[in-house]
């Protein structure tokens, strides 16, 4: 089933419909009347502030407004502008010094015509035995900042190289290693061209799907049994424009070019009332440090999200199997360089999914057996960053659990070896192909409201006690806990052998033994960054060094990487943000949370990665007087199954 836009607008936190950004980029042009080749970097919601969507009722009177992110490409130049819809007028219009929005859908395919068709550079391609341009894959890679003069000011991309050995197949297995051309996007003009030596093409095949490979077979396997999931009576949620209800659970949800896939006020209804859980939690950045010294790969720090829009570059589901079962998609509707509406068909995905027990117990005396089954609310997307792909997954469980996963597949970075090289900062996946070592951190923005908007952030760690005779075996441990007062407290890492841990309370409101009520975040796997303090990703990104920040909240401070990420030299970061040591006891708290994929590459995952993944858990502690899916129904016996 799918999702078309609304035509009525029936809550604050609606996205913007293909009409209104058409409507919103009329209003601007007539009010501001900009150059004839200004590109419009991002026309999305003007969120209101949080009074007015907590406080709307169904009915009210709604303020729509459009936020525009504007370039003139001609002066360098870039500008905000707030267009009000309802007031058809402009609301805010202020020049941005000194910085450069992430790139636009439009540039990938212009950066790879200019390149390919460049005389110098194909002279470059004729080095390498490469004669038929046609098949020369480029990809634009943002250019970070390293203090070059020439580079000062412009806003760049370091185009890399592939070749297919024929169309339409994988050319991801032939990196044309060493050849960097450096484009002026705004002028779109290449400013030079970089060649580090010719290295050799890789002599085998990197062919991941029956129909390409020649000199391997991939056959599909004949054992593998259908395993459907139906939902005869059709799904348990109920869906209206972007608002879900699912069991108790209520949640809207919207779609940005940067972040992709945001959710927005989860509540979960108990003892008859919708107890705010959420206000807005989304993907803040995306920071993928490469660990190789290569100069065809050492100034590789992709931020993903602020550089390249991980919303924008969404997958349309319709085309692959990435949910099963009962599915309702919805559309994602954002605008192009020139601020025309585009939409990703089917770039949300909705379904549920069985998962397993819920909770069980045998009264072993008695024989007789309690089991209710678990399942979980997934709403998720797909976006396909040049050769990675990223799946981004939030769920919902009956037992009040919150999960945010990240799936990584996709295919590998590589460079290409001389034959009998040994890497030293990465594998050799296949003959002569080096895959780098590399490392992904996702920063998550976290806007809670437990039982309202005033929170605390409490840290807990458990300590073992001391040998006496209050602890006759030595065994005894208890938990130690501290509320963290200002910002600069918060700055924290995960710790194993202190079982640190970190939950987010309102202490204005207890549960029915006087605990104060809150959730807790469940870490994952993580890791730590290993650039150097001084390395321009950590200049750039420092936040990655720990895995939790708390700032009080600020409708500025949207992301961990800053506003303008792209070539940034660093100070408006996350890891500034909390040096203003604001008081975050009692407050509208905003909690950071970053995970790290530290990926040491493998053969396995050549010519394409296995999925990867990585996670985090919202779990209530307190919040909730007892288990809040005691009232989950008993499971029915089904034919050739039973549940006895």
């Amino acid at each position: 089933m799918q999702i078309t836009e609304n035509t009525k607008v029936t809550h604050p936190l609606e996205p913007l419909s293909g009409r209104e950004i058409t409507e919103a980029v009329k209003i601007l042009r007539e009010k501001k009347n900009p150059s004839a080749n200004v590109r419009f970097a991002q026309v999305l919601l003007n969120e209101p502030n949080k009074e007015v969507v907590i406080n709307f009722n169904e009915g009210d009177p709604i303020e729509r407004e459009a936020f525009i992110i504007l370039l003139e490409p001609d002066t360098n130049e870039t500008f905000e502008t707030v267009v009000s819809l309802t007031r058809k007028d402009i609301v805010l219009w202020e020049r941005i010094p000194d910085v450069r929005p992430g790139f636009l859908l439009d540039e990938f395919d212009a950066v790879e015509e200019l390149v390919v068709n460049d005389p110098n550079y194909q002279a470059a391609l004729l080095k390498r035995g490469v004669t038929d341009s046609s098949l020369v894959m480029v990809d634009p890679w943002s250019a970070g900042h390293f203090n070059i003069n020439e580079d000062e000011g412009k806003r760049l991309v370091r185009a890399l190289a592939w070749v297919r050995p024929a169309a339409n197949e994988n050319g991801y297995a032939y990196p044309l290693t060493g050849l960097v051309a450096v484009v002026d996007v705004n002028k779109m003009e290449i400013i030079r061209i970089e060649d580090y030596g010719v290295k050799p093409l890789p002599p085998t095949e990197g062919a991941y799907t029956p129909e390409e490979a020649k000199s391997y077979e991939i056959e599909a396997r004949q054992d593998v049994k259908p395993l459907e999931i139906i939902q005869p009576e059709g799904p348990s949620f109920k869906v209206e424009g972007h608002s879900i209800d699912w069991q108790k659970w209520k949640i809207r949800f919207g779609f940005t070019p940067r972040e992709g896939l945001v959710i927005h006020t989860v509540g979960y209804e108990d003892k008859g009332e919708v107890r705010p859980i959420l206000y807005r939690a989304a993907l803040s950045e995306m920071v993928v440090p490469y660990g190789d010294t290569n100069p065809a790969h050492n100034w590789q720090n992709a931020f993903d999200a602020g550089e390249y829009g991980i919303g924008q570059l969404a997958n349309s589901l319709e085309l692959g199997c990435d949910c099963v079962g009962h599915i309702q998609y919805f559309d994602a509707i954002m605008s192009n360089s020139k601020g025309e509406p585009f939409t990703v068909k089917n770039a949300i995905c909705l379904h549920e999914e069985d998962y397993g027990i819920a909770w069980k117990h045998t009264d072993w005396r008695t024989n007789q057996v309690e089991v209710r089954r678990s399942r979980r609310l997934v709403i998720s997307f797909f976006a396909t960053v040049a050769n990675y792909d990223y799946g981004f997954f939030w769920s919902f469980y009956p037992d009040g659990t919150i999960e945010c996963e990240v799936k990584l597949t996709g295919i590998l970075n590589v460079g290409a070896l001389e034959e009998g090289e040994v890497p030293k900062y990465g594998t050799e996946v296949a003959p002569q192909v080096n895959a780098p070592y590399h490392q992904h951190f996702f920063n998550f923005r976290i806007d809670p409201m437990i039982d309202g908007m005033k929170n605390s952030l409490v840290e807990t760690h458990t300590v073992a006690e001391k040998s006496g005779p209050d602890n006759p075996n030595n065994n005894a441990f208890y938990a130690v806990s501290k509320t963290f007062k200002t910002e600069t407290e918060s700055v924290r890492n995960i710790d194993l052998p202190s079982q640190r841990t970190w939950k987010i309370v309102n202490p204005n409101s207890k549960n029915f033994v006087g605990q104060q009520v809150g959730y807790k975040l469940v870490t994952g796997e993580n890791c730590l960054p290993f650039a150097a303090d001084d390395a321009t990703v950590i200049q750039r990104a420092g936040f990655i060094k720990n895995h939790l920040h708390v700032t009080k909240f600020d409708r500025d401070q949207m992301y961990a990487s800053g506003k303008y990420p792209n070539q940034h030299k660093g100070g408006d970061s996350l890891e500034h943000y909390v040096k203003a040591d604001r008081s975050i006891e009692n407050e509208d708290i905003v909690v950071w949370y970053t995970m790290g994929h530290h990926h040491i590459t493998r053969t396995e995952d050549w010519p394409v990665m296995p999925t990867a993944y990585q996670s985090f858990q919202l779990k209530p502690v307190g919040f909730f007087d007892r288990n809040p899916a005691l009232d989950l129904p008993r499971p029915a016996p089904k034919k050739w199954a039973s549940c006895h």
